[in-house]
Parts: C-alpha cells; sequence; structure tokens
C-alpha cells in the first residue's frame, strides 16, 4: 500500500490488500492509521452517542449474541414500546452529558407498520427538535419506512452486517446477508446516512474479520458511520461460553477500518467494559473517535460516563460539542 492510500477514499478495496494492512506490526498499523485519521478528523475529539432501548426483548430472531431473542433465557425483561415523553426526557439528559447523538433501538426483526412506527417517528423529531443527531435501530425496513423516516429527519440508520458473509450463517439463521443489504439500500436511496459495522470475539477468524471490513469499505459511498463492537458474552445465549479474543484484535480491527474508510466516523462500541483504559487508549490511537456513553447499550453493561470523563481527561481528548443538526 503506497501512503497516498491512507489518505484517499477508495472503494475497490481487495482481501489480500486487506489482510496485508491488519496483519501489518502494530506501531507501522497505528502509524497509517493515524495518517488517515488526521487527514479527515480532530485527533482530540470524540463524539459522545447515547444509545436507548425504547422496545426491549421479546425479538423473534436467533440471533447468537443477543440477549433480547425469545429463543433465549437471558434474564432480560420484555418491555412495549417507550412513550414519546420518555424518550424525551432521556435524550435532554444525554444532552446534558455531552451526547451529541441520540440512538434509539427496538427489538424488532422488521420495524412495524402502524402506530408504533408513527410514534418512532415522533420521536426522531423530537430528538431532532432537541438539536441532537438522530439515529435508530429498528430492524429491517422497507422502502416506504425509510422514505418516512427520512421526512422525519432522521441522521442516521443503524444496521449492521455483523461479520463476514461465510460465517454469518452461524450467527443468524432467520434473515439474511442479502435481507441486511437490501435495508441498507433503502436507507441509502431515502437519503439517510448508514451506520453499518460488526462485532468481533463471536469464534471467527481473522479472514473473517477481513470479510467484513471489505463488505464495508466496498460500498458506495462508505458507512459514515462504522460501530466496532466487542462480543459482550451474556449468560443464556449461545455465545455465553466464548472465549475471550486479545483486546489487540480490537485495536487491529478499528486501525484498518480507519485506514480503509477514513473519512467515517468509527465508534468503539460494545464491549468497552471489557476493556481496560491502555486498551481503549490505542483504540483512540488507532483512530476511533466515537463512544457510546450512558450506563447500558440497549441491555448489557457499559462504562459510567464519570468513568469516561476520567479516561478522556487522562488522554488529552474532549467530547464533540454540539453542532448545528
Amino acid at each position: 500500500m503506497n501512503m497516498s492510500d491512507a489518505t484517499s477514499l477508495r472503494h475497490d478495496w481487495t482481501l489480500p490488500e486487506i489482510k496485508s494492512i491488519y496483519t501489518l506490526p502494530l506501531p507501522e498499523l497505528i502509524f497509517r492509521a493515524q495518517t488517515a485519521h488526521r487527514a479527515y478528523h480532530k485527533t482530540d475529539e470524540v463524539q459522545s452517542c447515547t444509545l436507548l432501548s425504547i422496545k426491549t426483548g421479546g425479538c423473534p430472531e436467533d440471533c447468537a449474541y443477543c440477549p433480547q431473542s425469545a429463543r433465549y433465557d437471558t434474564g432480560v425483561e420484555r418491555t412495549s414500546l417507550l412513550s414519546l415523553e420518555e424518550v424525551i426526557r432521556a435524550a435532554g439528559g444525554a444532552r446534558s452529558q455531552g451526547a451529541t447523538r441520540f440512538c434509539m433501538g427496538a427489538a424488532w426483526r422488521n420495524a412495524p407498520v402502524g402506530s408504533e412506527f408513527d410514534r418512532v417517528l415522533e420521536m426522531v423529531r423530537a430528538v431532532r427538535a432537541l438539536g441532537m443527531e438522530a439515529c435508530c435501530t429498528l430492524g429491517m425496513l422497507d422502502e416506504e419506512q425509510a422514505r418516512q423516516l427520512s421526512e422525519a429527519g432522521l441522521t442516521a440508520y443503524n444496521h449492521n452486517l455483523d461479520t463476514s458473509p461465510e460465517f454469518y450463517g452461524r450467527i443468524i439463521t432467520t434473515r439474511t446477508y442479502a435481507d441486511r443489504l437490501e435495508t441498507l439500500r433503502y436507507v441509502r436511496r431515502a437519503g439517510i446516512t448508514v451506520c453499518c459495522g460488526g462485532i468481533i470475539g463471536m469464534g471467527e477468524g481473522r479472514e473473517d474479520r477481513y470479510r467484513l471490513l471489505e463488505q464495508l469499505a466496498t460500498q458506495r459511498p462508505h458507512p459514515e458511520s462504522v460501530p466496532i463492537n466487542l462480543l459482550v458474552r451474556v449468560e443464556g445465549t449461545p455465545l455465553a461460553d466464548e472465549r475471550p479474543i486479545d483486546p489487540i484484535e480490537m485495536v487491529r480491527m478499528i486501525a484498518t477500518a480507519r485506514i480503509l474508510m477514513p473519512a467515517s466516523m468509527v465508534r468503539l462500541s460494545a464491549g468497552r467494559l471489557s476493556l481496560s483504559d491502555e486498551a481503549q487508549a490505542l483504540c483512540f490511537l488507532a483512530g476511533a473517535n466515537s463512544i457510546f456513553t450512558g450506563d447500558k447499550l440497549l441491555t448489557t453493561p457499559n462504562p459510567e460516563m464519570d468513568r469516561d470523563r476520567v479516561l478522556l481527561d487522562k488522554l488529552g481528548i474532549r467530547m464533540r460539542q454540539q453542532t448545528a443538526v
């Protein structure tokens, strides 16, 4: 790879190129990631996002990592869709803590048609009225639902690919890879930015990570937001006893994503609670420029706000300020 590749936007990355980047000696990998990062982003700031579960549990899908699946006994309490007032209150609290992006997740296979979806549209409008970016993850959408979300002002739609096409069937059987790509096409066509990433530590090999990165980095345009998640092992799910992976794999994943998609926001997402301060610092050095704050990510624990502030202060990194949206 030429150094010019470190700052150029390409959509023709090949699997051998991705492997050669991912497996670089770590100092060289981080140097190249920093070069890419500095071309498009400020190095001393991260965006703070808050994720709220607006409808919890009872999902009919069989995602092996997810405590919200109705197929597993994980102790997650099912709740119906929150009220508009509850969401406005949570979004206002998140904004007061420095969050500039508010994400709403619902445990649905497909976003419903009717009054519940209409309420979600109201939630989107309300979050935008607070001056925040609004992101939703509601499962699969049809083209009309994507259009309605766009008209409501939705900033981004999260729909992760999770892993490689080859490993995907070992994690999920109730929805195909093609289904996920179709929803992403509807979102993109509606003019909503795409939030799409994956999870590592589910028993996949490095080749699967390369293939996931290839799927993301060959999209035109790249996903504007790329969350990189580390599996949170939850008792009762099929992956509860999966062996932890070395945190350096998380660093390599983030650095490679940064090089392949230099203009995108690379989000250090689920699994931060299992990372030491030093491992998180390496992730920031590798190009992560967004974190999720608050005590939960949907239903799994997340570092508390005070701990995040102490860590960022220690590193000399500030939270991005609210801008007009």
